[in-house]
């Protein structure tokens, strides 16, 4: 039998092997090649430096889509794992599991410290990014330190303390992800940034459903939350960011002081902020049952959809305001930006509220499985609040542009300590409702006090 002739293309099988080739699906080469990437980093001793970029920067659509899409999800995921662990482990043990990942939440503002645009916005790389991840991890063990005193001072159970201890891990992962996820978005990887955000949420909470569905243990669920979130991070995340971005000179000690200075300020302003929205669940512990936090939560939730549509509206024209204000002859246009800006905020509310009356109670009574019918008066005085916080948020960051910020924290201060007895003197007189009506009052005293401030510093640079 004669030989069979080769082709040019080699021989008479080729064809078919590089039609399975190109039949193999997309999501699988992608994960073949990264997986072969990260075994030849692991096992094959290759310098990082000799590892070619798989993906290119500069991606525009890319960056808005999975940005969006990475932001969306980490937004709603205390929302969302808190309706399915009330649907599946009841109110009061969903109220513990709310409550500590609220903690853990405000201590993410410790890990963060503030950093990200600081160092997304370093574009010479004055500090190296060594000197970005030796303040993180800091900033990280601080946090952790931090939690684990509060769950010492509140004297926590031991189902307690392993929820806690699962909020906390998931949240210093999450804070130390970030800055690897800065690195990306500084080297103009942004989409990258949100795909890692993406994985670092979906798989933590389908981690976490399966365990609570098979275990209906939430400290066992809240573990595997954390263990998950460490996976995505060492698989994911870290890799893209040491992979797909260049190698960082080595870091100095004096760097990572300069950002610890640096970004103090933004650190303590966001801080505060957030303290305030939160102190009236901490008063609420140890005076109501925990199922009332998951109802304050769930009432809050919607609230702060005003502050997120309306930074959709303010914060891609900061740069232009700023430059608006810097034109002394522009202030009065600058004046009604501002006026035009309050005045979406009570449009977003009111769109809110009108919704929630028509078919987010109704919505609220099915995910969490109890009549909201019953909050729905405390839902709107949320509503209102949310939309005052909305109001607050685009007024510091006006003072902002206008160098007034350090006053502003100042106010913070004062509206901390207002929260703070108010909420203990509110809940214990009135309950569930105290908290609203307190957090409501801190909303109208910040707003006021910001508005003042605005109106101080425009007499003061009248023109």
């Amino acid at each position: 039998m004669a030989p069979r002739p080769f082709s040019k293309r080699g021989n008479a099988d080729t064809p078919r092997q590089d039609e399975g080739a190109r039949r193999e699906p997309f999501l699988r080469r992608i994960v073949n090649a990264w997986w072969e990437r990260l075994f030849v980093l692991l096992f094959g001793r290759a310098p990082l430096d000799s590892l070619a970029s798989m993906y290119s920067p500069g991606k525009t659509g890319h960056d808005y889509v999975w940005n969006t899409i990475g932001q969306t999800m980490w937004g709603a995921t205390l929302p969302v794992l808190t309706i399915i662990a009330t649907q599946l482990a009841g109110a009061t043990e969903a109220g513990r599991f709310n409550l500590a990942f609220t903690i853990a939440t405000l201590l993410l503002f410790v890990a963060n410290y503030g950093v990200r645009t600081y160092q997304v916005s370093d574009i010479d790389e004055m500090e190296s990014f060594g000197a970005y991840q030796v303040q993180r991890i800091m900033t990280c063990m601080i946090m952790l330190a931090a939690g684990a005193a509060y769950c010492t001072a509140r004297g926590y159970d031991a189902d307690m303390s392993l929820i806690a201890a699962g909020a906390f891990g998931y949240r210093a992962i999450d804070a130390l992800a970030d800055v690897y996820e800065g690195r990306l978005q500084q080297m103009d990887k942004l989409y990258l940034s949100g795909i890692s955000v993406s994985l670092r949420v979906a798989i933590p909470l389908a981690t976490f459903t399966g365990l609570l569905l098979t275990t209906s243990s939430l400290p066992t669920a809240s573990i595997g939350l954390a263990v998950a979130e460490l996976a995505v991070f060492l698989l994911v995340s870290l890799p893209l960011a040491l992979l797909e971005t260049p190698v960082s000179r080595k870091w100095e000690m004096l760097e990572v002081r300069e950002i610890f200075v640096e970004c103090f300020p933004a650190f303590a302003a966001m801080f505060l902020f957030n303290l305030i929205e939160t102190m009236p669940k901490f008063a609420m512990e140890g005076v109501l049952p925990y199922e009332d936090q998951v109802y304050f939560s769930a009432i809050y939730f919607p609230a702060q959809t005003a502050l997120m549509i309306v930074g959709f509206i303010y914060k891609p024209q900061l740069v232009r305001l700023a430059g608006l204000w810097q034109d002394t002859t522009r202030r009065g246009r600058f004046d009604l930006i501002v006026a035009g800006m309050l005045g979406a905020c009570v449009i977003v509310t009111l769109g809110l509220l009108a919704f929630m009356s028509v078919v987010g109670i109704p919505l609220s009574s099915i995910l969490y499985g109890t009549d909201f019918e019953r909050f729905r008066t405390a839902q709107y005085l949320m509503l209102a609040a949310g939309g005052l916080a909305a109001a607050i948020d685009f007024l510091f960051q006006i003072l902002t542009v206008l160098r007034e910020q350090a006053t502003a924290q100042r106010l913070y201060l004062l509206a901390f300590v207002f929260v703070t007895v108010a909420s203990t003197i509110m809940i214990r007189a009135t309950g569930f409702m105290g908290a609203v009506h307190a957090y409501l009052a801190v909303m109208v005293l910040l707003f006021v006090l910001l508005m003042l401030q605005y109106a101080v510093v425009r007499v003061r640079n009248r023109s």
